[in-house]
């Protein structure tokens, strides 16, 4: 994979990453899950700036960064709050895999921007009820 391949990769992958937490937060309550509608609105927030910061990164290469799909089909069920949190658990999962990628394929700055990503990422899925691992992303 070049680095351009893993740099769009990641780029579609916060894209889908903001489409199904804008999904999740509509499911969330602030009034009923002032904590979790807390969280969710705040890691949107999170993938919307890598979002933002990876089109910079893609452009700067030359290229066009890669559009966000239509609509994305969320990785689970969201009706309840421990849905919500498991279904966020598997996109910040996907996301540290792909950041892991992106690591290995890429040096210099933006290596050092996806380190920090990457381990935004495996911090996240903890947040949503993950388990510490020796290397995030790899398993």
């Amino acid at each position: 994979m070049t680095p351009l391949e893993a740099l769009q990769k990641a780029l579609a992958g916060e894209h889908a990453a903001m489409y199904v937490f804008g999904v999740l937060g509509a499911q969330a309550s602030g009034s009923r899950q002032p904590a979790l509608f807390r969280e969710l609105d705040s890691t949107y927030a999170i993938h919307r700036a890598a979002r933002d910061e990876l089109t910079v990164l893609v452009s700067a290469k030359g290229a066009d960064p890669v559009a966000a799909e239509v609509s994305y089909d969320p990785p689970g069920r969201f009706g309840n709050a421990a849905q919500i949190r498991a279904t966020a658990l598997v996109v910040e999962q996907r996301l540290t895999k792909v950041y892991a990628e992106l690591v290995a394929n890429t040096s210099g700055k933006d290596r050092s921007w996806a380190i920090g990503a990457l381990d935004s990422s495996a911090l996240r899925e903890l947040d949503f009820g993950g388990v510490p691992t020796d290397f995030p992303g790899l398993g």
